[in-house]
């Protein structure tokens, strides 16, 4: 398998690390480029005596490397990959070396041992004590969002227009008090709705909504025994009721299918933690699916994806209504990053905005919605960046950093690209984009790189 060197750069965790790899490309600095079927290894000179030992599982790709870097991957495996994708002729086929396979053979051991587990009987969980912890979770839920309701009648009777940046700390006060009564959905949807206080013109209408939606959710607690089975679990979700993984996969409900990567960001949550979202498109199915991955302390995480390459796997879903989390049940295949990339299905502008609206419709608490416009020209207007859609006489403001969003119009020249990316609600943020019309083999010509912050 060999990456493209944009393939490659995707995979970068900011700027800086991708900036530094290709300062490493001198073949002089790689004593020792070798490669397998399964792996891609090097040796790169750094000021100390000893190389660094840099390597990469092909079929993640999973990097490995000694070098004291907490980025992940860090520069010395993103410039190893660079090599391979711009200089294969440099590496020789070879068996790897003894540092190389023993990393290899314990991937693969605890990838077997993960499928034993997993396949051994698990004792049924006793229905009578989960009952019990349900049963005293809700009951400190209740208790909480009786005080969120009467919080959000004191907002609107003192007036959205009035409230400034003392009342923040008071807020995330309110906040606090949901992650106590076991809410933490809602404590963040409080932290979120205090961001917009005085955040730019028409700001009270945008913390009405928001607030708009915490009031459906207080209403629909002391309800939730009339609710139907999918309209509890988007309840649950909204509330941060953890699913278990294991009753997941054993239950719910699995699509197998060739699945595209639209595209993938990652999110700095606090100095340690950062979140991966990843949205995949199933080739036959047509359904959108997101894999939400966290990684902390540097610890990158266990499966690569590649914005624009295609993977056979089997997901199996989250419940709910229009439901689109999902968790990789089983890989099919490995990744096929050497075979052509596609670009995202043409989708016309209309069929877009019926899609969010049934979206919306079936889970009004989704913070997040997919969305590809086939014909879509970036633009600037004062300090603010548009998204002009050609086939709809509409423009969504963009969510991007300046010097992204200049890339993207570059890539553009004022021409429609084929644009994905995520729909919160208020404002669009691109994440991968290919030319007008790309056929079946075009690789995406922008995609978002670094850590969103």
């Amino acid at each position: 398998m060999t990456l493209s060197t944009e393939a490659v750069l995707a995979l970068a965790p900011d700027d800086a690390s991708a900036k530094a790899a290709k300062g490493l490309l001198a073949p002089a600095k790689w004593p020792t480029l070798g490669f397998s079927d399964e792996a891609v290894w090097g040796e790169c000179q750094g000021s100390g005596s000893k190389p660094y030992q840099t390597q990469v599982d092909l079929a993640g790709p999973v990097f490995r490397c000694s070098c004291p870097s907490r980025k992940f991957p860090c520069k010395h495996g993103l410039a190893l990959m660079l090599l391979r994708a711009q200089s294969g002729a440099s590496f020789t086929a070879a068996a790897p070396p003894p540092w190389v396979a023993e990393w290899i053979a314990s991937r693969r051991d605890k990838a077997e041992k993960k499928e034993a587990r997993a396949a051994e009987p698990v004792a049924a969980p006793d229905p009578a004590a989960a009952a019990k912890r349900d049963a005293q979770r809700w009951k400190r839920i209740e208790a909480g969002v009786q005080e969120l309701a009467r919080w959000l009648d004191d907002q609107t009777q003192r007036g959205l227009a009035a409230l400034g940046a003392e009342q923040q700390q008071a807020w995330g006060a309110m906040a606090a008090r949901m992650v106590d009564a076991q809410a933490p959905g809602l404590g963040q949807r409080i932290t979120q709705a205090a961001e917009l206080i005085g955040a730019g013109e028409g700001w009270p209408a945008r913390l009405l909504d928001r607030l708009g939606r915490l009031q459906l959710i207080a209403d629909a607690v002391p309800r939730r025994e009339s609710l139907s089975p999918a309209t509890l679990a988007d309840l649950r979700t909204a509330l941060g009721w953890p699913q278990d993984r294991e009753g997941l996969l054993a239950d719910g409900e699995r699509i197998s299918d060739h699945w595209l990567v639209l595209g993938q960001c990652t999110d700095e949550r606090d100095a340690k933690l950062v979140e991966r979202h990843v949205w995949l498109q199933g080739r036959a199915s047509g359904r959108r699916a997101l894999l939400l991955d966290y990684s902390h302390g540097g610890r990158g995480f266990e499966t690569g994806w590649v914005s624009g390459s295609e993977r056979a796997a089997v997901l199996c879903f989250y419940p709910g209504h229009a439901s689109q989390r999902a968790l990789v049940a089983e890989l099919l295949a490995e990744l096929q990053a050497d075979a052509p990339a596609s670009p995202a299905p043409a989708a016309d502008a209309l069929d877009e905005w019926h899609r969010m609206a049934q979206q919306i419709a079936a889970n009004p608490w989704q913070p997040l919605l997919p969305m590809v416009w086939a014909e879509a020209v970036p633009a600037r207007h004062g300090d603010q960046w548009w998204l002009r859609l050609d086939a709809a006489p509409k423009a969504l403001p963009m969510q991007l950093a300046t010097q992204e969003a200049w890339q993207l119009l570059a890539h553009s020249g004022g021409a429609p690209l084929r644009v994905f990316g995520e729909w919160d609600g208020e404002q669009f943020a691109p994440l991968t984009a290919w030319a007008s019309g790309a056929a079946a083999g075009s690789a995406p010509v922008w995609t978002l790189a670094g850590v969103r912050t």
